[in-house]
């Protein structure tokens, strides 16, 4: 080989290595997996994904919680939320089923173990509060209505579960058969009551509003023995 070719073949090597090195220099970085990550597939991701969207709101709340931030806590792609849930609505309502879900299966854990009508509604009552000041972030978003796709189909059953939950154990307390897609309006008054009642006291202890109130009680007075008292004085007549 003569002298020439063999400069020429060098330069040649030369260039292609710098091209190949300026192509891995444009190349945006890949973020390092981190120790915990794992590859998945796609049943996995989808279910990461809300695990993920879970943890970001009970740490960050409702304002926190977005599909860039999922996918950081997930450790994956910013598109993978929106490929999988279409948009921060189809996430929030994903997670909210969720959330109804393990309610329902607390409120039915909760009665199991009553022995009379008084018990399981006091358990029922007790097991609602209880979730909430557990998963306060997830509780908060299951009734924040205008941020879910209330007719997503995940969604839709599960809240329908929670309200025929409901709808059955007044109808036990009142010793009738409850259609709960058809009511009379005595019904829905009596179903309404008891979920203002426990709802509304579980919005005041989650803000903490009654502190004020049980400060004014006897001394070691429990947020719990007020709700007993609520609930064991809800079925009497006002007095004349």
């Amino acid at each position: 080989m003569t002298r020439l070719s063999r400069e020429n073949k060098a330069n040649a090597s030369s260039a292609r290595n710098r091209k190949v090195a300026k192509q891995a220099a444009a190349r945006p970085a890949r973020r390092p997996r981190r120790s915990g990550d794992a590859p998945y597939h796609h049943g996995a991701l989808h279910e990461a994904l809300l695990t993920a969207a879970e943890r970001v709101l009970e740490r960050e709340g409702l304002a926190g919680l977005t599909l860039r931030a999922v996918a950081r806590e997930a450790g994956v792609s910013h598109a993978a939320p929106t490929h999988h849930f279409g948009d921060l609505t189809g996430l929030l309502s994903e997670l909210a089923a969720i959330g109804f879900r393990q309610f329902n299966d607390a409120m039915r854990t909760a009665v199991a173990g009553g022995a009379t009508i008084t018990e399981k509604a006091m358990a029922r009552a007790k097991a609602y509060i209880a979730y909430a000041q557990a998963h306060p972030g997830m509780y908060s978003l299951m009734f924040r209505t205008e941020r879910l796709d209330m007719a997503r189909p995940s969604l839709h059953e599960a809240a329908g579960a929670a309200f025929a939950g409901l709808a059955g154990a007044v109808g036990e307390s009142r010793h009738e058969h409850i259609e709960e897609r058809k009511l009379s309006l005595d019904q829905a008054a009596a179903i309404v009551r008891a979920w203002s009642l426990v709802h509304g006291f579980t919005t005041l202890l989650l803000d903490d509003r009654l502190a004020d109130v049980l400060k004014r009680l006897p001394e070691g007075t429990t947020a719990e023995a007020l709700l007993d008292a609520m609930l064991r004085s809800g079925g009497r007549p006002p007095a004349n």
